[in-house]
């Protein structure tokens, strides 16, 4: 490969916006939108939605899509129905024969009351702000490749699809079902998390489940009638400690236990209690596994007195280096050679939307976006220089799928040979 002329336009487009990428997504960390707060992921919509309108017009069609809901476990065992904000769906050309699917989030892990709220400058002139670099600067990267790919002379041949979500950071539990109908229709896909703190991209990735035990016991007087109950807190932490006990018995498989919740009174035996915990698992037979053995112990009550109820699941699976992931990932890397970029890449215990593309049949390179770190802290950086480079590595990978020198029908080809 090599950068022709009017790859060099599409190129320079990106860098003479270079100032306006870096601040708009100043801007749009400056809303907060945790996953929770719903008036703030309203307007964080409504600002990608007009920003999208203006950067591509009639050119491509800009749509809210309306999410499924779902059910969370409260800390009292209630079980509650719950509703998400609806995604942004960005479309052009989608009769064109290459489709490209392109995702990203914009809600972030920092509450409405968290006291990290803005964007400063540090001293060593990186970004420090909430979704700079997860993933409102990989948003500002994305849109700013396609707007600048949309200026090549062979675009035509490339169609693309933009689906931004409100809950990648709670597990996409409303956006899973767009992810996978748009993984399995086109060829290519590029997600936007950040890079890690070096620029090296994420590569293999585990897969990983949330599970929501809820124990239920007998409340009685816990002088009085104390063996009259049946105590879930108690249950709950023998569970915990079984669960516990399965790390370290199949290799690459961890299971956290994350929170303990319930319980009441302290001269009250427990009714209530519920155990939830995360897992994460190298490959399908590792999550076949872990899914059976988690429900088999929540099939037995450590004591009698005690019922036990099991929610949730493995919600992203494992995403290998396969011989897609593999072919794809070297033409990145050739495509930030001719950037003077180099791309490197490691496995990561890590999920994100790139998981569920790849489940569904889409080769995909899912940390496009910015360079940063520290993030899901107060101290999540970006480097502002990063964010013209990244782009132009899209906008360049976009160039390259129009060409053909980047062979996206043989990349699907390849993904669909080892499903």
């Amino acid at each position: 490969m090599r950068i022709e002329p009017q790859d060099q336009a599409v190129l320079d487009h990106v860098a003479a916006r270079g100032d306006a990428i870096v601040q708009r997504a100043i801007d749009w960390s400056d809303i907060n939108s945790g996953s929770r707060h719903a008036e703030g992921l309203a307007q964080v919509l409504d600002v990608l939605d007009a920003t999208a309108r203006a950067a591509f017009g009639a050119a491509a069609t800009v749509e809210r899509v309306p999410t499924q809901g779902s059910t969370t476990v409260a800390d009292s065992g209630a079980v509650i129905a719950e509703s998400y904000a609806d995604c942004l769906k960005i479309t052009a050309r989608p009769e064109a024969p290459l489709q490209v699917v392109l995702t990203g989030h914009y809600d972030t892990v920092f509450p409405v009351d968290s006291a990290f709220q803005s964007v400063v400058t540090r001293d060593d002139g990186a970004l420090n702000g909430p979704g700079i670099a997860d993933m409102k600067g990989g948003i500002s990267v994305m849109l700013a490749a396609l707007e600048a790919f949309e200026t090549h002379p062979d675009k035509a041949r490339v169609g693309w699809t933009v689906l931004l979500s409100p809950d990648e950071e709670i597990g996409s539990p409303a956006s899973a079902p767009l992810l996978a109908e748009l993984g399995g229709r086109g060829h290519v896909g590029l997600t936007y998390e950040p890079a890690l703190s070096d620029g090296t991209l994420a590569g293999e990735r585990k897969g990983s489940g949330n599970f929501h035990l809820i124990v239920t016991g007998k409340a009685a007087h816990a002088g009085r009638a104390f063996h009259e109950g049946a105590n879930a807190v108690a249950g709950a932490a023998i569970i915990a400690a079984r669960l516990h006990g399965l790390n370290g018995q199949r290799e690459g498989v961890t299971v956290n236990v994350a929170k303990i919740a319930g319980g009441g009174p302290l001269n009250v035996v427990a009714d209530n209690a519920v155990v939830r915990f995360n897992v994460r698992v190298p490959d399908a037979q590792s999550a076949t596994w872990i899914d059976e053995t988690v429900r088999a112990l929540a099939a037995e009550p450590p004591f009698p007195g005690l019922t036990l109820d099991l929610h949730g699941g493995m919600t992203r699976a494992p995403k290998p280096m396969d011989a897609s992931q593999t072919a794809l990932f070297h033409a990145v890397r050739d495509a930030g050679d001719l950037l003077g970029q180099t791309i490197a890449w490691k496995p990561s215990g890590g999920v994100c939307e790139g998981n569920n593309l790849h489940a569904a049949g889409l080769p995909n390179v899912d940390t496009l976006g910015v360079v940063g770190g520290e993030i899901h802290s107060d101290q999540e950086f970006a480097w502002p220089a990063s964010f013209v480079e990244r782009a132009q590595l899209s906008a360049l990978i976009l160039c390259k799928i129009a060409s053909g020198e980047i062979d996206a029908l043989k990349l699907k080809q390849l993904r669909l040979e080892t499903m």
